[in-house]
């Protein structure tokens, strides 16, 4: 088995050693020894932190990822609350495109008054259709 000690795990992932204890405290990675003071990880520590990178990344707490990767070396997905977490993404992107829509129609409008236009007007019910 290559184990990493600590400080090797931080340079190859870009991951302070003080935030890998922490997400040992939270039951999301875990050492398998010792070698003087240093904690050792299995090489495939840096795979678990990718997908927290990646879990961050879409909104999933450090909670919520524990309870898929736990210590255990199992991975439980929770593929229920992945798709309901894409269905989130996908509509945040909807209404960041509807957002940037109207934001450059804005910017380009030849009309005095914005409220006076009707494709500002179209943006505005379309995005409160959307928000809600």
């Amino acid at each position: 088995m290559e184990e990493l000690d600590i400080r090797e795990v931080a340079d190859l992932s870009g991951v302070l050693p003080s935030t890998l204890r922490f997400y040992e405290k939270k039951g999301l990675i875990k050492p398998v020894g010792r070698n003087g003071l240093r904690r050792q990880y299995h090489k495939n520590v840096l795979n678990k932190l990718q997908l927290i990178a990646l879990g961050q990344a879409a909104g999933f707490t450090l909670d919520e990822m524990a309870v898929m990767l736990n210590t255990e070396g199992r991975t439980v997905i929770d593929r229920g609350l992945l798709h309901q977490r894409a269905r989130e993404i996908d509509g945040t992107i909807r209404r960041l495109k509807l957002l940037s829509r109207g934001l450059k129609h804005v910017a380009r409008c030849t009309e005095q008054e914005h409220t006076d236009c009707g494709e500002f007007k179209n943006v505005v019910v379309r995005g409160l259709r959307i928000i809600r």
